[in-house]
């Protein structure tokens, strides 16, 4: 008769320590869709249109996004380490403390993206389009901006312009 209560008690305990599943981390990419904390290491998410998505806290490490509309997107602390992320679109993205360590964004938009205190250490920024992005206390060493478009809108940054528009 107790047999039936210990076990119902332990599949409770292991229900509980499980957590809530993210369904949404099963979502087809598309706009508005909510991948807050997935993970999408290494996947193939060339064009997918996540306009206004909700990516904060998610991994997009050695993902390629080439191509990728993420313009309005909510991607805080997303992690978008060594991406592939040429003529993606970031513009009005929310990407504050986001780390895109050794992203290759060359023609990337980022016009009017907030970057505040981003990582974009050794990132590929050649041809990037940053009119009017918000890069206060973003990390920029090494970041190779050559032919970039600069937070003004009016500079293009000279060759060379590695961790500074020259």
């Amino acid at each position: 008769m107790m047999g039936w209560k210990i076990v119902v008690t332990g599949i409770l305990i292991g229900m509980a320590g499980a957590g809530p599943a993210r369904a949404g981390c099963t979502d087809p990419g598309e706009p508005d869709v909510d991948w807050q904390s997935c993970n999408f290491d290494r996947q193939d998410l060339k064009s997918v249109d996540l306009t206004g998505a909700k990516l904060r806290d998610a991994s997009f490490k050695r993902a390629d996004l080439a191509g990728a509309n993420l313009s309005k997107a909510d991607a805080f602390r997303a992690k978008f380490i060594s991406a592939k992320s040429s003529k993606a679109k970031f513009d009005g993205a929310r990407l504050a403390q986001a780390d895109l360590t050794k992203a290759e964004l060359t023609g990337a938009s980022f016009r009017n993206a907030d970057l505040r205190q981003a990582q974009l250490f050794r990132a590929i920024l050649r041809g990037a389009d940053m009119t009017g992005a918000n890069m206060r206390g973003a990390d920029i060493l090494k970041a190779d901006f050559t032919g970039a478009t600069w937070i003004d809108g009016k500079r293009v940054c000279a060759e060379g312009s590695i961790g500074k528009c020259r």
